[in-house]
């Protein structure tokens, strides 16, 4: 999902600027109310936790360019109901800055435009869960559908922004649309797969419930709402 180099430049770079902020702002109202209700320690652990894992994400896990942008398993979907929405936001946010950092600096630029492409979807995946999963089911429960739709949801925005990205920056030509279609088409083996990485991690939590007090992982993990 990463926006290569030059696809959006000039001053119509600004806007990243603009939606990122607005992404920020969000994710702090989420960290705020994960602070008052979980506690300082739980957000700077799981934050951290997500940011190694995120920058693993995106270092280890096979990626390759396709169309307009980069095949990435993220696992945006996995993140947050392991550990909740701001610790997945700021460890997506922290992980895709590292990675800029240390290891493609050539990124930097296009930071507002990918971070952006990573939050938003999970926000509208927070929403789409609180209206698709009954609260007395905890997250360790969940069916390969309810899965699917999360997984959905989120790289469904992904694919979403990528477009808007390309359009905004490229304009509405054959070879852009070609492009962005080459790599929606590509992403739907994400699709595929994340649900299966999600029902995975979710039985080794279920089969680990020991672990069910940690105050770093999102109670809603064993717990009904």
């Amino acid at each position: 999902m990463h926006i290569e180099p030059g696809l959006v430049d000039g001053a119509k770079i600004a806007l990243s600027y603009a939606t990122a902020g607005g992404a920020g702002a969000y994710a702090l109202t989420a960290a705020w109310k994960h602070l008052r209700e979980r506690g300082a320690g739980s957000l700077i652990v799981g934050t951290g936790v997500t940011t190694a894992l995120v920058f693993a994400f995106f270092e280890i896990f096979p990626h390759f360019p396709v169309g307009v942008s980069e095949v990435h398993l993220i696992l945006g979907s996995t993140l947050f109901l392991l550990f909740g929405v701001a610790p997945t936001a700021f460890g997506l946010a922290l992980g895709l800055l590292i990675q800029g950092l240390l290891v493609a600096p050539f990124d930097l630029p296009q930071y507002g435009m990918n971070v952006t492409t990573l939050l938003v979807p999970l926000f509208a995946l927070q929403y789409v869960a609180h209206k698709t999963i009954a609260p007395q089911t905890a997250y360790v429960n969940l069916k390969y559908r309810q899965a699917l739709t999360l997984s959905v949801t989120y790289q469904a925005g992904i694919v979403s922004w990528v477009a808007f990205w390309a359009i905004y920056g490229q304009g509405l030509t054959v070879e852009t649309f070609t492009s962005v279609a080459t790599f929606g088409a590509a992403y739907m083996l994400v699709v595929v797969l994340e649900p299966l990485a999600d029902l995975a991690v979710l039985a080794a939590a279920k089969a680990g419930q020991r672990f069910r007090d940690g105050a770093w992982l999102e109670p809603r993990l064993f717990s009904p709402a």
